[in-house]
């Protein structure tokens, strides 16, 4: 479990984007094949800082759940009162729109002409995302510009999910006639003559003594059945999860979607806040998990009930089911919300589905109600109050029940 400090950096252009040419072909191959998707998906694998910056400035708004860019209101906001901008904004959006970082600005609000100067780069900034199509007349997102977001948000995850360190896919123990070749065990009538290992079973019949090969000495092949994961992945999107927690673990999502995808498995996604607001079913099309992933908001208050409930809805009858739900709070909304969870949980419990629980910052109370959930659910619980440990935890989760 990670047990650390918080962290808050901002990070630095796109790691690892040279060193990653097989995953880069393989993105290239996940876009569409329009000329300004293209021209997009150039100039983040060119890193292009300009663009690449753009779509760090988009989805960090959607991470801070800012509806419009209206120059107007930010400037006012910010003026005004500084620390109430700075909560509703984040300090990585206003620095981004602003050119100045948090210091700087705090210190400088008062001066007249530096009001002036910041009032004319916040419309100078806006004005620029509105003439590249990254955001309508009205200051909301364009597709254009989700797709840009979701590109630089992939590319973000690039030392995550290149391939090194994939194990390949996992193997059920069960037997299957068109399976992969395991261990070997004696030949039962009715079973394949092609399925006969042969040096196991000379080495059988001459151990025995025999001077030819009878039926009984025959060794056949164990035919695996590679073993299919059904994933869900509930994300928390309640305001409290506003900024870094949202954006970490929507982060977490791309690379759990990538590696789940790159094993066969089917990876579907949950957002929930006072209600279900957003529902993928499992699938293994990347594209369409990411772009969810990227376009989630943060709201109100936290239905877990909710969300466990839609959940099962998703899985299929057969297979490993698991769903991992990535929160920050005890459920808020409801008559008896915890009573509501549990009996959610007990539900998913008995139709095969586990359920682990990545908590970001819980206090004792949500600590506790995660503990029963995790134990009737059969799954395990995370408590995490370093962010950068996210990704880590939820790859660990996925590969101990996949």
């Amino acid at each position: 479990m990670g047990d650390t400090e918080e962290q808050n950096t901002e990070e630095q252009g796109i790691p690892g984007l040279a060193e990653n040419d097989e995953t880069l072909e393989e993105l290239e191959g996940q876009t569409g094949k329009d000329d300004e998707k293209q021209g997009l998906m150039s100039s983040v694998l060119e890193n292009d800082q300009e663009t690449i910056n753009d779509g760090k400035l988009l989805e960090e708004s959607i991470n801070q759940g800012v509806g419009s860019f209206t120059p107007d209101i930010m400037y006012q906001h910010l003026v005004q009162n500084y620390k109430h901008a700075k909560k509703l904004y984040g300090e990585t959006l206003l620095r981004a729109v602003t050119g100045y970082d948090d210091s700087y600005l705090e210190r400088n609000l008062n001066v007249p002409e530096f009001r002036k100067e910041l009032e004319k780069k916040i419309k100078q900034k806006i004005d620029d995302l509105k003439e590249k199509g990254l955001i309508d007349k009205q200051g909301v997102i364009t597709d254009k510009g989700l797709e840009l977001a979701s590109l630089v948000l992939y590319a973000s995850e690039l030392d995550i999910i290149s391939p090194v360190g994939i194990h390949g896919e996992r193997i059920h123990k069960e037997r299957h006639i068109y399976g992969d070749k395991g261990d070997s065990h004696p030949y039962k009538k009715g079973e394949r003559f092609k399925d006969v290992n042969i040096k196991k079973s000379v080495k059988t019949a001459l151990r025995r003594g025999h001077k030819q090969l009878r039926i009984e000495d025959l060794k056949v092949h164990e035919r695996q059945a590679k073993g299919e994961v059904t994933l869900v992945y509930a994300i928390d999107a309640s305001g409290s999860m506003k900024g870094d927690k949202i954006g970490t673990c929507k982060k977490a999502g791309v690379a759990l979607a990538w590696k789940a995808i790159q094993n066969k498995d089917n990876v579907g996604i949950v957002v929930f806040g006072e209600e279900v607001t957003d529902v993928v079913r499992p699938t293994k099309d990347f594209s369409v998990l990411l772009k969810t992933l990227s376009a989630i908001r943060a709201q109100r208050e936290t239905n877990i009930a909710q969300s466990i409930d839609k959940s099962i809805e998703l899985f299929p009858k057969q297979g490993t089911k698991h769903l991992m739900i990535l929160t920050d709070a005890l459920p808020t909304t409801g008559e008896k919300p915890e009573e509501e969870t549990l009996k959610a949980v007990s539900k998913a419990a008995s139709a095969g589905i586990t359920i682990s629980i990545v908590g970001i910052n819980l206090d004792e109370e949500g600590k506790h109600l995660a503990e029963r959930i995790v134990e009737i659910g059969r799954g395990k619980l995370y408590v995490v109050s370093n962010l950068e440990e996210v990704d880590r935890i939820v790859l660990m989760d996925y590969y101990s029940y996949a």
